[in-house]
């Protein structure tokens, strides 16, 4: 690890640059752990662009854990369609009701790590941006400049050991979410911006020109694609949909077109358009069929298209309304 002097450098040097630089965001105009906690959420899986306009929708309908908790969970689900990863959210509602039932928000790292759906991550930023509690926060941003400032290709473990280290104690929220800011604007994982990066003086990687060597690139799983067909069945302003169930692995209680597995003695008659999807390494490409309700519906039941927008549909669903709506 650094001298101490060298430390104080880099800690002071990033935190300046952070205050003149840091981007404007939603969740860094409060101190609300409620507010902070949901950002964190959010931000897993989803850039932060896209994460701004569903935090600002989230939080005028649901604006502190209370009304979160009192939700209905549909509603929840509703206003959290198309973040995707939707027991994220059913998470955060078990988590505002725990929260309820202590009479508050904890204010201190352990109780916050306890909460439902929160981990290390989570529970270090909260702590430390809400409260500036001393628990340093390693996001893959993180990890980045940590593995190039010491041109370090060391297992997690190490890399979390060198985040406490440089951790500034007495500006710890400040510190954490300048740590990665600069991972996210500055110390990117392709083409890295040291000429504009505050503490390039200080990294090895950049000393030794191996910038973009670090960290260790990761093995990229092969992408497979594959092929859906979605029936489009419409009557007297209804639509024909099946909703999974509620101890259903992934999404339960979303609504979903039917396929021929749903609906064996529907035929398809008329194609209304396609579109891609694309969940992990899966890359789909799905058809909207127009077809006729067949006598035996199985587990379908008819909605009504006027009342879509208030039922929890899935993101390929409205994928598909809108290639529909699109073609009338």
């Amino acid at each position: 690890m650094w001298p101490a002097a060298k430390l104080t450098r880099f800690r002071s040097g990033l935190l300046a640059w952070f205050d003149k630089e840091k981007r404007d965001l939603p969740w860094r105009r409060t101190n609300d752990p409620y507010a902070i906690w949901l950002s964190e959420i959010m931000l897993q899986q989803t850039r932060v662009a896209a994460a701004i306009p569903y935090f600002e929708r989230f939080l005028a309908r649901f604006p502190n854990y209370q009304a979160l908790a009192q939700a209905d969970e549909e509603e929840v689900l509703r206003h959290w369609a198309g973040l995707g990863y939707y027991y994220r959210a059913r998470n955060m509602q078990k988590a505002a009701q725990v929260v309820c039932e202590m009479g508050g928000f904890p204010h201190d790292y352990g109780t916050i790590l306890e909460l439902p759906g929160v981990g290390d991550y989570t529970a270090a930023a909260v702590a430390s941006i809400a409260f500036d509690l001393p628990h340093a926060v390693v996001d893959g941003n993180v990890a980045r400049v940590i593995s190039r400032l010491f041109a370090s290709r060391a297992a997690r473990k190490h890399i979390v050991e060198l985040a406490d280290k440089l951790l500034d104690w007495k500006h710890a929220g400040n510190f954490n979410q300048a740590m990665m800011e600069l991972g996210a604007t500055r110390c990117l994982p392709k083409n890295p911006q040291c000429l504009l990066c505050p503490v390039a003086k200080m990294c090895k990687a950049r000393a030794l020109g191996l910038q973009n060597e670090f960290p260790a690139p990761k093995t990229k799983a092969r992408n497979v694609d594959i092929e859906r067909a979605l029936f489009w069945i419409e009557r007297r302003g209804k639509l024909l949909a099946w909703q999974r169930p509620a101890n259903a692995r992934l999404m339960p209680g979303f609504w979903e077109l039917p396929e021929a597995e749903h609906l064996p003695e529907a035929v398809a008659k008329m194609e209304l358009g396609t579109f891609r999807h694309g969940i992990t390494v899966h890359r789909y490409r799905i058809t909207v069929w127009r077809a006729a309700a067949p006598r035996q519906l199985g587990d379908c039941h008819w909605l009504a298209k006027r009342e879509l927008d208030q039922l929890p549909l899935s993101t390929i669903f409205r994928k598909a309304v809108k290639v529909v709506d699109g073609r009338a």
